[in-house]
C-alpha cells in the first residue's frame, strides 16, 4: 500500500487517480500508524515552502516521515514535496526543511535570468545524470510536466536528472530510499505513470 501524506497541501485527486490507473492501492492519510503500515510513502505539495513545512511540523508528520525514511521506507517527494526533503529553502526568507537530503531551495529566477518567465510551466525533457530506480520504465529525453518557481540547488550528490529552462536545473533526486521529482508525474501522461509505477516497485 502507498500512503500519501495528507497535510493540507497538494493536488491529491490527480495523484490518487494516477495510482488508481496503475492498479496501486493508495491511501490519503495524516495518521502516523497508517504511514508506518504502508509499504512506501509519497509526500506531495504545492504552494509556499514555509507554510507547508510548518503544517508538517505542527501535525507531527515531519517527525514521522523522517523517522520512517531513516528506517529505509521508500519515500517520494513531488514538486514542493521534493523541495521539503532538503535542508532549507530561501523562499521569502530562510526556512528549515526536513534535512533528508543535502542542499537548499532557491529562486528559479536567479538561475534562468529575466528572459525566462517564472513560474516555469510546461513540458521539458529529462536528462539523466545517474541510474535511478525511478527511470527504469522511461528513456533519457522523455518529457514531463513542471510548474515551479524554485529549484533544488547545492545537491549534486543526489541529482538523478536535470531539465533545461534557460539553464539546467534539478528535475529529480535520489539517495538510497529517498526520491524526489520536481516535475508532476501525475500530470505527465504515460511517462509520469511509468515513473510512479517504478516507485511503487521499489522494495523497502
Amino acid at each position: 500500500m502507498v500512503a500519501i501524506v495528507d497535510y493540507g497541501v497538494g493536488n491529491l485527486f490527480s495523484l490518487l487517480s494516477s495510482l488508481a490507473v496503475l492498479g496501486v492501492e493508495a491511501e490519503l492519510t495524516s495518521d502516523a500508524a497508517r504511514l508506518s503500515a504502508a509499504d512506501r510513502i509519497i509526500l506531495p505539495g504545492v504552494g509556499a515552502f514555509a507554510d507547508a513545512a510548518q503544517k508538517l511540523r505542527t501535525s507531527g508528520l515531519a517527525e514521522t516521515v523522517c523517522e520512517l525514511a531513516g528506517k529505509g521506507k521508500p519515500l517520494l517527494g513531488i514538486c514542493l514535496g521534493m523541495q521539503l526533503l532538503f535542508e532549507r529553502s530561501y523562499e521569502y526568507g530562510e526556512h528549515p526543511g526536513l534535512g533528508l537530503l543535502q542542499g537548499s531551495v532557491k529562486p528559479l529566477s536567479d538561475l534562468v535570468g529575466a528572459a525566462r518567465k517564472v513560474p516555469h510551466m510546461g513540458w521539458n525533457s529529462l536528462e539523466f545524470r545517474k541510474n535511478s530506480a525511478l527511470f527504469r520504465n522511461i528513456q533519457d529525453g522523455d518529457q514531463v510536466y513542471f510548474v515551479h518557481s524554485y529549484y533544488a540547488a547545492d545537491c549534486d550528490e543526489s541529482v538523478s536528472a536535470v531539465a533545461e529552462y534557460g539553464a539546467k536545473f534539478t528535475a529529480a533526486v535520489e539517495r538510497e530510499n529517498v526520491f524526489g521529482c520536481q516535475f508532476h508525474p501525475e500530470k505527465s501522461g504515460k511517462t509520469g505513470l511509468a515513473v510512479l509505477r517504478a516507485f511503487c516497485e521499489v522494495q523497502p
